[in-house]
């Protein structure tokens, strides 16, 4: 799975992916303390913003893959 920040007026950016074996990776920006991505199962991720500032505005996907 893929989690992806869109700001305002802006492309999208990824933030932090993850496999189905669990295993979270943050894109460069993006620390793992403020942006958790939780796998908790092979169809199931849940990612939390932490100590939210402006600059956080923005529209937040997930998207999945089979691969």
């Amino acid at each position: 799975m893929f989690w992806y920040q869109q700001p305002p007026r802006s492309g999208l950016k990824l933030i932090a992916s993850t496999t189905s074996w669990m295993d979270n990776s943050n894109e460069d920006g993006y620390s793992k303390t403020k942006f958790e991505v939780r796998r908790e199962s092979k169809n199931y991720s849940v990612m939390t913003i932490k100590n939210l500032t402006p600059k956080d505005e923005a529209t937040y996907f997930c998207a999945a893959s089979d691969r």
